[in-house]
């Protein structure tokens, strides 16, 4: 009878897991599930969206087939460029004008703290080259705005605290994507093409940051002028979700960072004379449900096997244990050079632990370039050592990140459960 049974449940997986519409329908409703349960147990709700897809992955039960990730690379997508537009939105010119010495000092702090220990760690132990340790160094700056700003805005958190937290998500991606494509010109050649000069390298990124964030900026002031205040919500979503799938498709086309571009257009929105307020308040509606799927699917995605080499798991944790004494460490020493409150000393740091968005990025760009012959075998063992990072990442940061600002926020601004 047992047996029948697990047959005709393997028979109805095969059957209808490899349908997309079915996929993106089971990790809602796991995700939904799961996350209620994170909740009740005082987790981060984008935790429990992660184990879901864990869980209804291809690795586990197999619920979703293992090519749903790019079936469903245009949802993905748009919920990426969605997020970010709501996280966008929080950079407020008024508000960042405040603390933006602050700012550059905790931001120029932890990124070089964080590149300066990742890569001399991994140098040492004797396992990579310079050039390999140097840009896994620069890859792990990078810090994941999505599962971070969820969390804050889940828990409705205000405050010098969450200013700074605002500030510093930004202004993070920006200086990885700048360091990155400075060690990536200067590595010798390893990572670029062979036809490539240190200028083109230096200036392909400067074309990526630059050019994403000027679609960004025009993408917001689009939908700032044709969603006036006078029209109801429905107006509002209909130009705002076709601008922002515009923007999308023309980030993808010409190989900008649908991330970047986003947070831009929020930044716009949010920052336009008027009642621009209400753009966000709308597209914010809609985000649940994209947080859902996007964690889902990134969740989907973790791979168990990269814990399965020896070298590859030694390098795993140093990678792990220098980006965090990075993170904490540079942005504690970034704030006390600052004069930051105790609170942002203390806390800031593990709120910036979650490690994926424009890391992701990075590694495709690492798997899509031509090496010099010398270097052959290594982009792999760069991608697992990453690719191992984001999964204890992105499975531990979310619950430092809640704990960090139900910590650095008064209580009156960050009591809720849940996220």
């Amino acid at each position: 009878m047992l047996n029948d049974l697990l047959s005709f449940l393997a028979m109805f997986r095969n059957t209808v897991g490899a349908h997309p519409v079915f996929g993106l329908g089971i990790l809602l409703a796991g995700s939904w599930f799961l996350g209620r349960q994170a909740e009740r147990l005082g987790v981060p709700s984008v935790t429990g969206f992660i184990i879901a897809g864990i869980i209804l992955g291809p690795r586990v039960s197999g619920m979703v087939h293992s090519d749903l990730y790019m079936r469903m690379e245009t949802v993905t997508q748009i919920a990426v460029a969605m997020i970010a537009v709501v996280i966008g939105s929080e950079f407020n010119l008024a508000r960042m004008k405040r603390i933006r010495r602050a700012m550059a000092t905790i931001t120029v702090m932890q990124l070089g703290a964080t590149f300066l220990l990742v890569s001399i760690a991994l140098f040492a132990s004797g396992l990579l080259p310079l050039s390999v340790a140097l840009l896994l160094g620069a890859i792990a700056t990078s810090t994941s705005p999505t599962s971070t700003v969820t969390i804050a805005r889940g828990l409705k958190a205000r405050g010098s605290f969450i200013d700074h937290l605002y500030g510093a998500i930004p202004l993070d991606d920006a200086g990885c994507l700048f360091l990155f494509a400075l060690v990536a010109a200067f590595s010798g050649g390893f990572l670029m093409p062979v036809d490539s000069s240190v200028p083109q390298s230096i200036l392909f990124f400067l074309r990526e940051a630059v050019g994403s964030m000027l679609l960004g900026l025009a993408t917001g002031a689009a939908i700032r002028k044709s969603t006036p205040a006078a029209e109801g919500p429905n107006s509002v979503y209909i130009v705002s979700l076709g601008l922002i799938c515009l923007m999308t498709a023309l980030a993808s086309s010409f190989e900008l960072s649908p991330l970047l571009s986003g947070m831009a257009a929020g930044a716009v929105i949010a920052n336009s004379p008027g009642k621009g307020r209400h753009v966000i308040d709308s597209l914010d509606r809609l985000s649940p449900p994209l947080y859902a799927v996007f964690f889902a699917i990134a969740g989907s995605e973790l791979d168990f096997s990269v814990f399965g080499q020896g070298s590859v798991l030694l390098l795993g944790i140093i990678y792990i244990l220098t980006r965090a004494a990075g993170k904490y460490g540079g942005v504690w020493l970034g704030a006390v050079l600052s004069r930051s409150g105790r609170n942002v000393r203390n806390y800031l740091g593990l709120a910036m632990m979650p490690h994926s968005g424009v890391t992701i990025g990075l590694l495709l760009y690492i798997q899509a370039q031509a090496v010099n012959p010398g270097a052959a075998g290594f982009p792999p063992v760069m991608v697992n050592i990453v690719l191992m990072g984001v999964f204890v990442n992105e499975l531990a940061g979310p619950l430092l990140s809640r704990y960090a600002i139900m910590k650095g926020s008064t209580p009156a601004q960050a009591a809720q459960p849940g996220s």
